[in-house]
């Protein structure tokens, strides 16, 4: 990869980043004890199924320690990190589809490129989801109901990350293409 090729790849995840932060901050709905259904996973989701896993894991991870900066709540080191960095770097999943997308999407096959783009979307969600789970389970446990289930009410009131991936991966359909034809990627090397 030429140097050319990682900086345009590194102001890409910049960018990404930064109007993640902004669309995070747009909440269409949030949850009483934190966490919001919002366009915030769009950028690094796209980001994540055109350059592929490793840069996605990357940018999602910056941009967890960017939204701990804007919006803290911590109660233990190990929380810090399953609320934090771990899950949004986990919307990185969602670039092991980057090669069958970036083919599809090479060769014009717009709906075979739009079904690979919502199963990476849909993997990178459910690593973050798993993520705020677990948090929830050993963390925040103390405000399930009496008698329910920790895992059980972690899983419910998290339910705001399929909500938020749901209205990504609509938003993905339409953006995908756009800017495929904008800036197109290549075929894998």
């Amino acid at each position: 990869m030429s140097r050319h090729d990682r900086t345009t790849i590194l102001v890409e995840a910049a960018l990404s980043v930064a109007l993640a932060a902004v669309l995070g901050q747009l909440k269409l709905w949030e949850m009483p004890q934190g966490g919001s259904v919002s366009l915030g996973m769009l950028p690094l989701l796209v980001f994540a199924l055109r350059r592929g896993a490793p840069w996605g894991l990357a940018a999602g991870a910056v941009y967890g320690m960017l939204s701990l900066l804007l919006e803290p709540y911590v109660v233990h080191p190990v929380q810090l990190v399953l609320d934090y960095p771990a899950p949004y770097a986990l919307l990185g999943l969602a670039g092991l589809a980057s090669p069958a997308y970036r083919r599809a999407a090479s060769a014009g096959r717009a709906a075979v490129a739009m079904g690979v783009a919502s199963a990476g979307i849909a993997l990178g969600a459910t690593g973050r989801y798993v993520s705020h789970v677990v948090s929830g389970v050993v963390f925040f446990g103390e405000y399930a109901p009496e008698g329910q289930n920790v895992w059980i009410y972690s899983a419910v009131y998290n339910t705001y990350v399929p909500l938020a991936a749901l209205a990504c991966a609509a938003a993905a359909v339409a953006l995908l293409p756009a800017l495929q034809r904008v800036r197109p990627v290549g075929t894998v090397r």
